[in-house]
């Protein structure tokens, strides 16, 4: 299983989707749902640190146009 911060933030979103509507269908157990939430929240985070690198980017795009 490739690590979250490995993957692409369109993978990682893909991927965080498919566990919430896992965890969101039941019928797993108690140890698969815990191993799910765990990667989701790896995965969320992956996301939120691309968006914070892209908002960082774009700040410093929009602050040399500025100049």
């Amino acid at each position: 299983m490739t690590e979250p911060q490995q993957l692409s933030y369109e993978q990682a979103r893909e991927e965080l989707i498919e566990v919430v509507r896992t965890l969101e269908q039941g019928g797993v157990t108690l140890e698969e749902s815990l191993a799910l939430w765990e990667r989701g929240e790896a995965l969320a985070t992956a996301c939120q640190q691309w968006l914070n690198g892209a908002r960082t980017r774009l700040e410093q795009a929009i602050a040399v146009d500025d100049e």
